[in-house]
């Protein structure tokens, strides 16, 4: 009996498994998304040439342009000094600083002075006797044509047997006596301008002492030769100084300059253009004020801007950090100066410099964020990624310079993709939308 009920339910329990397996092959499959047509989201961008002013940044110590060493170039004692003389005060142009007692050189232009008229004085008398000279010479030179005319008349008498022969020895000795007084008179005469040049000589030995004691007198007193302001003095009242002993250090305010080193690459960008049509030698020859502004703020407040100028280049790179001295000056550097809300650029201020060259027109820009070591994420136009290795020119401000890669109108991805897959489906999402829905 028992056998015979369960050989009676296995039918109906066939049953029902056949008529599951039709519903369940028969049913529809659970609803899925086709992400596949819709692609990967992203932020793109069009490809825009611009215009763009590479800029390079670099920090260097402000010092001035001018400085004054003051050397003492005579000795003696001080025996007067400016009340502003001291360190940190400005004084003008031509003003007297420092005076050294100048009583040794003015004696020494007295006594140069009356060993001159001496010497005119001996000149004045030896013209005279020179004079005098010759004026007896001519009388003496008389005096001999006469005598030598009485011997040979006394001779051609003696010879006549007329006179006798003492009177011609007579008249021979005082033709030899008048010719002996020619001669030492003749001899005088040539003397003389030996003599003058002599005193000649002394005179212009006399008129230099005479001359480097007023040049001396002169150096007796200090003068700024130019705008300054003090750093440093080396004399006090009546000390005594010697020659080339340091007497005043000082800058001058006109001017100040910074030595900016610059990364030779970079600085190469500041002066050619980017195709590398041009020499940065021949450049630098051409002067590089021309071709770059200079901006500068001082590091301890970056809210004060000063205007400068690139005056030139120093003539050694470092070999180390391959970096070129770039000078840059500012003009009036004490100018609207009222510490503390504006300091002025004294030496030694710590300060950033900003040099800026010619703008570079029509090239091709993109965020720093869209380069991928040297690769760029561009949407194809059918949406699709592609993986477009670039050359670039320089990096600046977070923004890429490209020598090549890209076309003007081409799309770009701003996002960063993992995986990025070549071909992989893309949904563009332009940036300015994207901005402008966060508003």
């Amino acid at each position: 009996m028992a056998r015979w009920s369960v050989l009676l339910a296995i039918p109906p329990v066939l049953a029902g498994a056949a008529t599951a397996a039709w519903l369940i092959s028969t049913a529809p499959g659970p609803a899925q998304e086709d992400r596949a047509a819709d692609g990967l989201a992203v932020r793109v961008a069009a490809v825009v040439p611009q215009d763009i002013a590479p800029v390079v940044r670099g920090w260097g110590s402000v010092r001035a342009a001018t400085t004054w060493a003051a050397i003492a170039e005579v000795r003696g004692q001080v025996i007067w000094r400016h009340p502003d003389l001291e360190a940190g005060k400005l004084i003008a142009a031509g003003t007297e600083v420092l005076k050294i007692d100048p009583t040794d050189y003015e004696l020494a232009i007295a006594q140069g002075q009356a060993d001159l008229s001496a010497l005119s004085a001996e000149e004045t008398q030896l013209r005279a006797e020179q004079d005098n000279t010759r004026r007896i010479l001519t009388l003496e030179s008389e005096r001999l044509q006469i005598a030598q005319a009485d011997l040979t008349r006394t001779r051609n008498l003696v010879a006549q047997g007329v006179a006798p022969q003492t009177r011609a020895d007579e008249a021979e000795k005082a033709e030899l006596q008048i010719r002996r007084v020619v001669t030492e008179l003749q001899n005088s005469l040539d003397l003389i301008p030996a003599r003058l040049e002599r005193l000649a000589a002394q005179q212009a030995r006399t008129k230099a002492a005479i001359g480097r004691a007023r040049r001396d007198l002169d150096h007796s007193v200090l003068k700024a030769p130019f705008d300054v302001r003090i750093g440093a003095v080396g004399a006090e009242l009546y000390q005594s100084v010697s020659v080339g002993q340091m007497l005043v250090q000082a800058n001058g305010v006109a001017r100040a300059e910074v030595v900016v080193q610059v990364p030779l690459t970079a600085f190469r960008r500041l002066l050619v253009p980017m195709d590398g049509a041009g020499d940065a030698l021949t450049a630098i020859g051409a002067g590089p004020s021309g071709r770059m502004a200079a901006q500068l703020h001082p590091l301890i407040d970056p809210a004060q801007f000063w205007q400068a100028t690139v005056s030139r280049v120093e003539g050694a790179l470092d070999p180390k950090a391959r970096t070129v001295p770039v000078v840059v000056t500012v003009d009036n550097p004490y100018a609207d100066a009222a510490p503390p809300v504006r300091l002025p650029l004294v030496p030694n201020m710590q300060v950033e410099v900003a040099l800026t060259g010619a703008p570079l027109h029509d090239v091709i820009t993109i965020p720093e964020g869209a380069l991928h070591g040297g690769t760029v994420y561009v949407v194809s136009p059918g949406d699709q990624l592609e993986l477009r290795p670039v050359s670039v020119a320089f990096r600046q401000d977070g923004v890429v310079v490209l020598r090549d890669g890209l076309a003007t109108g081409e799309r770009i991805v701003l996002d960063d993709i993992a995986p990025a897959l070549p071909g992989m489906a893309l949904h563009p999402v332009s940036a300015a939308d994207t901005q402008e829905a966060t508003k």
